[in-house]
């Protein structure tokens, strides 16, 4: 751990050294530049069946998404935030209630530019979900702050192109919070243990493209504990892409790819159709919709 510290201090010191400038003897005070506004997505739709020889079931469906963003440049400061809310729900009218999404997340970046492309930059993660998730309609499996996952990583900021940003920070802080006690199992916590630490290093990388009425953006999060099996990495991957119909129209696509090997996760039994046992394995999501598209305030840069 002390060869650890000795290495991130001479990876800042370093860097501060590349970042010495001589500065003019009256320099005016940089402006601060803010880039924000709320980007939002909601998609709907319904079926009725009425002695339907065929069979079916008649259903409703909402999923919402928002996106908060406030983003701040100054001289050789940079300071981004981003919360992403999302939820959506199937009412079907033989099964009942089920949300088909739900997420909390809130991201925040502090950088200082110490070189051409690089910086020294503190990198913070909160992410969590909105209401309980049930396997088999009865046994709850997730909760509002269960989990809960939160980190806080120092490092190094480099971004070799415009919509492209790569972060390593060798010293990562994470911390996986789960309320309810029945459920810490499931997540990697002792059933005493409410919250659970891991010390490590983060990768996280971030692209976006964007060619006139279409545009896609991608992170992916890579994270090894130091203090527990550190070849056991840790992947987060989301990605969002949406194609414009019309101007207040747009086809979206949201997937997420998880990989912990401290969560439990529903697994079919081989050689069965419908038994299923909690394993360890990967997580995926994917969500496509078609809805009504609305940005207040400024583009996103």
């Amino acid at each position: 751990m002390k060869r650890l510290f000795l290495a991130v201090c001479a990876i800042f010191a370093t860097l501060s050294l590349f970042a010495q400038e001589a500065a003019p003897a009256a320099e005016e005070a940089p402006k601060a530049e803010w880039n924000k506004g709320i980007a939002t997505t909601i998609g709907f739709s319904q079926l009725s069946l009425m002695q339907w020889a065929a069979g079916g079931a008649g259903q409703l469906t909402l999923n919402t998404y928002a996106d908060l963003y406030a983003n701040l440049t100054k001289g050789k400061i940079l300071w981004a935030n981003e919360l992403q809310a999302g939820y959506g729900f199937i009412e079907s009218f033989e099964t009942g209630f089920k949300k088909s999404d739900d997420r909390l997340i809130f991201d925040s970046k502090l950088g200082y530019k110490a070189a051409e492309k690089f910086y020294l930059s503190a990198v913070f993660n909160f992410r969590t979900q909105f209401a309980p998730g049930y396997k088999g309609d009865v046994e709850l499996v997730s909760d509002f702050f269960a989990p809960a996952y939160t980190s806080l990583g120092l490092g190094i900021d480099y971004t070799p192109a415009k919509n492209v940003a790569i972060n390593f920070a060798p010293l990562t802080g994470k911390v996986t919070m789960v309320k309810p006690q029945e459920l810490r199992a499931r997540y990697g916590n002792a059933e005493d243990q409410f919250a659970r630490f891991e010390l490590g290093a983060q990768l996280k990388v971030d692209a976006k493209l964007e060619v006139q009425d279409f545009k896609v953006g991608t992170s992916l999060v890579l994270f090894s504990d130091y203090l527990n099996k550190p070849q056991n990495i840790k992947v987060l991957w989301d990605v969002n892409a949406e194609a414009k119909i019309t101007k207040f129209f747009s086809v979206t696509l949201r997937t997420n790819m998880i990989y912990d090997d401290n969560v439990l996760v529903p697994k079919l039994r081989k050689g069965t159709k419908d038994e299923y046992y909690d394993g360890k394995g990967i997580q995926f999501k994917e969500l496509f919709s078609i809805g009504f598209t609305y940005t207040f305030g400024e583009k996103k840069k």
